[in-house]
C-alpha cells in the first residue's frame, strides 16, 4: 500500500532523524525540523521557523529545488478530509495574498491531519 500511495502523490511522514542526516545544511542557527513527509520524490519539512520544501525535479532527480516559506508569510490554508470512498485527505498553504494556494499536499490515512493542521496553526496564528 505505500508504493500505491506514493505513486497516487500521497504523503508519508518520515522521521526528523533522517530529515537531519540529509537537509541539515539548510537549516540555520537555531533552526530545527519538527516535522517532515515525503511524497514520491518530493519533501516537505516543517520546522520551528519555517516550511521548506524540496522539488526533485527531472528524471534523474540531479535537479532539485529548494522552496522556504516562511511562516509569517502564510496567510491561510484549510484541510479537506477524506470522505467515504477516498483514501486521503489535502492541505493547502496560501502564501501572501495570492488567490490560488502556493502549496497542495495530499496525505494517506496513516497521518492524522488535524495533527498537521494543529501544528500549523500553532506556528502561524
Amino acid at each position: 500500500m505505500g508504493l500505491f500511495n506514493q505513486l497516487l502523490g500521497n504523503a508519508s511522514e518520515i522521521s526528523t532523524e533522517k530529515l537531519n542526516e540529509k537537509y541539515k545544511r539548510l537549516l540555520i542557527d537555531d533552526e530545527e525540523i519538527e516535522l517532515g513527509f515525503k511524497l514520491f520524490r518530493d519533501i516537505f519539512m516543517f520546522t520551528n521557523k519555517r516550511l521548506i520544501l524540496v522539488d526533485i525535479q527531472g528524471l534523474t532527480g540531479s535537479k532539485i529545488e529548494y522552496k522556504s516559506m516562511p511562516y509569517k508569510s502564510i496567510s491561510r490554508f484549510s484541510l479537506e478530509t477524506s470522505g467515504t470512498f477516498d483514501l486521503d485527505a489535502e492541505l493547502k498553504i496560501w502564501i501572501s495574498s495570492e488567490n490560488i494556494p502556493s502549496v497542495s499536499k495530499k496525505f494517506n490515512k496513516s497521518i492524522n491531519v488535524y495533527e498537521v493542521q494543529k501544528y500549523l496553526a500553532s506556528k502561524i496564528l
